[in-house]
């Protein structure tokens, strides 16, 4: 079964096509790592997805049905996290409020929640956050806490935006082989959008680059080649293969580091997606406010 199916979607955002007439269908299981320069879609892309965005053209389907708001089949991890809750809460009951929906402090849980949570802590080496407050962690901790509550449950599909940002090197690579493991054993669909390709080549299936509204979506000898993406982006582009990595190059520079190389006159994120960080996470995860 597909888990996720855009025909002919057209997403548009301060009337751009951040999204044109998009075709892709993403499996069951499959480990999808999206790229693609800032601005190019990929956080647009994952709220459509959730049902925040509705297209303006085409046919989206997630689990064979239209997008639902407040799916608990997903987990999310937003890119912009800068609209987190109550800092004073403590890192286990920010995950205690998104088991149940109660308002923040005052969680009913059972024995079960407590040891799923604390299971949950543990599996993203994030044991040691419960008792700490939200103010008292640095940007690497909260991620870790936030990726944590995009596991509660039995989520189905994660989508994971930039989920690497703000952690060092070596937990990046950490990250990376929890997300795999956790989705292999349980079968789930992941959606896991990065900076560069290199970091994920040993995780994914498939890899999804998208640019100048367009998509490309297939194995990476498929899709990261100079001429998949020299059309992608519309410009020339340059595939260079060197010591297991590869740098994918226009006019000596590359792409995927470059803040130069993205189509809607911006820096940093997808236009039009700067709000409801933190909050749409727990929204979205759970359907509750």
């Amino acid at each position: 079964m597909n888990v996720i199916e855009l025909d002919r979607v057209t997403v548009d955002i301060g009337g751009r096509s951040v999204l044109a007439d998009a075709c892709l269908a993403i499996k069951r299981g499959e480990f999808i790592g999206v790229l693609g320069p800032n601005g190019a879609g990929k956080t647009t892309l994952m709220r459509t997805i959730l049902g925040l965005l509705t297209p303006s053209a085409g046919r989206l389907r997630v689990f064979g049905r239209a997008p639902q708001r407040g799916d608990p089949q997903i987990g999310y991890v937003p890119q912009v996290r800068t609209l987190l809750p109550d800092l004073r809460v403590r890192g286990f009951d920010f995950i205690a409020s998104s088991v149940r929906g109660e308002r923040w402090g005052v969680p009913s849980l059972t024995l079960a929640d407590r040891t799923m949570i604390e299971k949950t802590l543990a599996t993203v080496g994030a044991h040691d956050l419960a008792a700490r407050p939200l103010a008292d962690m640095s940007g690497g901790e909260r991620q870790r806490l936030l990726l944590a509550q995009a596991l509660i449950g039995e989520p189905q599909l994660l989508l994971l935006d930039e989920p690497l940002i703000s952690l060092d090197y070596r937990y990046q690579e950490t990250v990376i082989d929890l997300v795999r493991r956790f989705a292999r054993e349980r079968n789930i669909t992941v959606l896991f959008s990065a900076h560069e390709l290199n970091q994920l080549i040993g995780a994914l299936d498939r890899v999804l680059y998208l640019g100048n509204g367009h998509v490309a979506l297939g194995t990476v000898a498929e899709v990261v080649t100079a001429p998949v993406l020299s059309q992608l982006y519309g410009a020339d582009i340059e595939v260079v293969r060197a010591d297991g990595h590869i740098f994918v190059l226009s006019r000596g520079r590359d792409v995927e580091r470059s803040p130069h190389m993205h189509d809607d006159g911006h820096g940093g994120h997808d236009h039009g997606d700067h709000d409801h960080g933190g909050h749409d996470h727990h929204h979205h995860r759970h359907g509750h406010a």
